[in-house]
């Protein structure tokens, strides 16, 4: 029997799950596009075959011809509507963040608590990327010792809206590194610093910021808005006896006129786009079995990012290093394995 799918909100990102639905996911059915923007919802829903169309988010969460739900409406939504499901006893894929605000993550959990079961699987998708997955097992193995640093750096074209600030780049882009590389090293972080250089042309200027783990590693991480080459996500490992590197996805490589060269994404969606795939196979399985995915994100991780980006936002205002100080782990989070909603 087909899982029954509604997506809420259908941007670039809900439309691309609507698609990933209709195409990628067997045993799913894109029962029910949701948008604020009724043609906008007509259009995908034609486009992929869904069954309706809505404008009402509640409303679509508590049909009983819907089974699970993937969110991916404005980002100020997202802990509202996530609560919504968790009420309604629907399993959710939500998008990042699950909220700027640490406070309001502790409230979801808080819902998740009260309901002694796990319904919010969060959209932090490199955990599913190929890439990560080979950088996350040469450590496992043990193939490069022990872990001492973690360098990332995420350059886009250009911001995406004239309002981009640089404490966005921390709440908005930043957190996929924050969450890969808690989830790579299996650790948390202590502090973090952040910096920003000075551009003469007045744009939005890249941030560095350097986090500490509680295990004393370093990760440092580059968002950098305003590239203008190309879309280009990266990461090195370095161990205590090798080091292990993620490779611009370049799938040819150009030589001519005494040069050489290769491309660069536009965006996100080809880089990553086998990794939403994996992701979205996973929640399906999670809807259809009630076993949480194993390396998937939850409202823990979403929470952590959270209070990661607010502090980090504060060390980029002071200038000073700040302390992550984390609630202490629910019980309902450090033991995932058979919990069943």
């Amino acid at each position: 029997m087909s899982i029954r799918m509604a997506v809420i909100g259908v941007g670039i990102m809900g439309s691309d799950h609507a698609k990933i639905i209709a195409e990628d996911l067997p045993g799913a059915k894109l029962q029910v596009i949701c948008d604020m923007d009724k043609s906008k919802a007509k259009s995908v829903a034609d486009a992929h075959g869904a069954q309706d169309i809505s404008t009402d988010p509640e409303g679509v969460i508590i049909r009983g011809d819907v089974d699970a739900v993937i969110i991916s409406s404005p980002d100020f939504t997202h802990a509202p509507l996530a609560k919504a499901c968790i009420t309604a006893g629907k399993r959710v894929l939500c998008e990042k963040p699950l909220s700027d605000s640490s406070i309001e993550c502790l409230d979801v959990m808080a819902a998740e608590k009260n309901s002694n079961a796990l319904y919010v699987m969060l959209g932090f998708m490199r955990r599913f990327d190929q890439s990560y997955v080979e950088m996350k097992a040469a450590l496992d193995n043990n193939n490069l010792g022990r872990a001492l640093m973690m360098h990332n750096f995420h350059r886009n074209v250009e911001i995406p809206t004239s309002d981009f600030s640089a404490s966005m780049a921390i709440s908005n882009s930043a957190p996929h590194e924050f969450d890969v590389a808690r989830y790579v090293l299996g650790t948390e972080f202590a502090s973090i610093a952040a910096f920003k250089p000075h551009r003469a042309d007045g744009k939005v200027a890249p941030v560095i910021m350097v986090l500490e783990t509680v295990d004393d590693q370093l990760v440092t991480i580059e968002i950098n808005n305003n590239a203008a080459y190309g879309y280009d996500v990266r990461a090195e490992l370095v161990g205590e006896t090798g080091s292990i590197s993620i490779n611009n996805n370049a799938n040819t490589r150009t030589d001519t006129n005494f040069s050489s060269s290769t491309s660069y994404d536009a965006d996100w969606r080809s880089r990553f786009h086998d990794a939403y795939i994996h992701q979205n196979r996973n929640f399906l399985n999670f809807v259809k079995t009630g076993y949480f995915p194993e390396i998937a994100s939850d409202c823990w991780d979403g929470y952590c990012t959270a209070l990661v980006a607010e502090s980090g936002i504060k060390s980029l205002l002071s200038g000073t290093k700040q302390r992550i100080r984390l609630i202490p782990k629910p019980e309902l989070y450090r033991n995932r394995e058979g919990v069943m909603a």
